[in-house]
């Protein structure tokens, strides 16, 4: 390699880094994806939700947004609730 620049430095081959654990944290997979289909079948929806079922058939978005971020606490909780109640 040459001593100056952006590309200076000894030329060394890249070697990819194996995956941490903590990287896969989250992960969905299919027996938990069962289980939590399996309960919502069983236990059905809450009031809050089913509310906010109701108001985005009337096409309230944007007060069914206000309504889960009430509840949940968060803007990105609430976000991905309103995708799973559409």
């Amino acid at each position: 390699g040459i001593s100056v620049g952006l590309n200076k430095g000894h030329i060394v081959t890249k070697r990819d880094k194996v995956a941490r654990p903590a990287s896969r944290k989250g992960v969905l997979n299919k027996r938990v994806k069962f289980i939590r289909e399996l309960v919502r079948e069983v236990a059905g929806y809450a009031p809050y939700e089913r509310r906010i079922q109701e108001l985005l058939k009337v096409g309230k978005d944007k007060r069914a947004l206000k309504l889960a971020k009430k509840k949940l606490g968060t803007h990105k909780r609430a976000k991905s609730k309103r995708e799973e109640m559409a």
